[in-house]
């Protein structure tokens, strides 16, 4: 059980009348006046104090306290004193995501948090600075989705150190604090004619990436991960099953994104061009380590590589190779939006126009579900107003009088 102590007075007893009686201490007028003494789960004593008048404050934390600790709910006021920046690296070497995924979030921690909160206890945080760092952030001219992928990592952190015992609450889920929100950007396709000119404006070498990456839905990725070995001739797919992409600073095979390899149907169109230039450019024998720079090497007959026989970079062919290209085919300042993920955009819509569904399209385009897809294209989706006019014409007829009696239709 715990008790108050008053640390201004003692009890005595009376030696004339030997009743109780209250004797000020050396402590008396100095400091906190109440010290509440408690046994934490470990059976070990804690203590809080209170000023002069706030008794009342004191005997609710003792019974607040208590419950905590016969509820399992008790937090150790010590345990919030964890440095922000000390944790949230702790959590994110615990975490399993891929690691370029690992590099953008350390990334933004490094950038858009760190400098805010690293300093701060954790139980020092409060919904009041949460708020104060997303204004921050505003100030900082920073794009909605941005702030809200960095808001996401802090309300992580934060969870996790709720599950971990070292504070009771998420000060991000508080009412008061209001979440950024990505901004709805609808994709716009690039048209056929952007879709040939930047091809036509690309050196030889690399025209073949337009039509795989348009006419199969591959990430830029998986285009320069595509070897010899996807063609699958009798099934007429091409198997999508790894990717390039760079690792702390070195270019490796890993699998697709979220290790969803699958199959994507290749068209006789795709097949003769993917033939005719491989007679022009024979496949490169690469060899890079599997998944990690420290990974296994393995040797794949890449379809793509440089003039030097080596794979391709993301951002060195970006630079030197794309954004010239989209430039040239009219292009004047290219975006991220210009990047080689507008074919895939450009595949996603031909197939919708085409009626495909969003399931299949789901599936070739390698998401990871097709709810997903929906949200993206779902404004592609050809118009359904005139679909709607032509059922309702063969319903009803050319007539004036309306369905047919017999089916059960009353009029007003």
């Amino acid at each position: 059980m715990g008790h108050i102590q008053d640390r201004w007075y003692r009890k005595d007893t009376d030696p004339a009348t030997g009743k109780p009686v209250r004797r000020r201490t050396s402590l008396y007028g100095k400091g906190m006046r109440y010290k509440v003494r408690y046994l934490d789960p470990d059976g070990q004593e804690r203590s809080k104090t209170f000023p002069d008048k706030q008794k009342a404050r004191a005997e609710d934390f003792l019974r607040d306290v208590e419950a905590d600790v016969r509820r399992g709910s008790y937090i150790d006021p010590d345990a919030g004193k964890v440095l922000f920046r000390d944790f949230a690296q702790n959590w994110l070497d615990g975490q399993t995501f891929e690691e370029t995924s690992r590099q953008s979030t350390e990334s933004r921690l490094n950038s858009m948090v760190l400098p805010y909160f690293g300093g701060k206890e954790l139980g020092a945080i409060k919904p009041t600075d949460v708020r104060a760092w997303v204004r921050w952030m505003q100030s900082a001219k920073k794009e909605s989705s941005y702030q809200s992928v960095c808001f996401t990592h802090v309300s992580a952190i934060l969870t996790a150190a709720v599950d971990d015992k070292l504070i009771s609450e998420n000060p991000c889920l508080a009412r008061s604090v209001t979440r950024p929100r990505p901004g709805e950007r609808k994709v716009v396709p690039w048209t056929r004619a952007t879709v040939k000119k930047v091809r036509l404006a690309l050196p030889d070498r690399y025209k073949i990436i337009v039509p795989v990456g348009a006419g199969a839905g591959l990430r830029q990725g998986e285009v320069f991960g595509l070897g010899v070995d996807a063609i699958d001739r009798d099934a007429m797919v091409l198997n999508v099953v790894r990717q390039v992409r760079e690792v702390r600073g070195r270019l490796v095979f890993a699998l697709p994104k979220r290790a969803r390899t699958r199959d994507v149907p290749l068209s006789a169109g795709l097949l003769r061009l993917l033939d005719d230039y491989l007679e022009q450019f024979p496949p490169v024998p690469v060899t890079l380590p599997w998944s990690e720079p420290d990974g296994k090497p393995v040797t794949v007959r890449l379809i793509l590589t440089t003039d030097q026989a080596a794979p391709l970079d993301r951002r060195r062919f970006g630079d030197r190779v794309w954004h010239n290209a989209c430039r040239k085919a009219g292009i004047t300042n290219p975006t991220r939006e210009d990047g080689m993920h507008a074919l895939r955009h450009h595949y996603a819509s031909v197939l919708l126009d085409a009626g495909e569904s969003i399931k299949a399209l789901s599936e070739y385009l390698g998401h990871k579900d097709p709810g997903f897809t929906l949200r993206t294209y779902t404004h592609l989706m050809p118009s359904s107003a005139e679909r709607t006019r032509r059922a309702i014409d063969e319903e009803w007829g050319s007539g004036d009088d309306g369905p047919a009696a017999s089916d059960g239709l009353q009029t007003a």
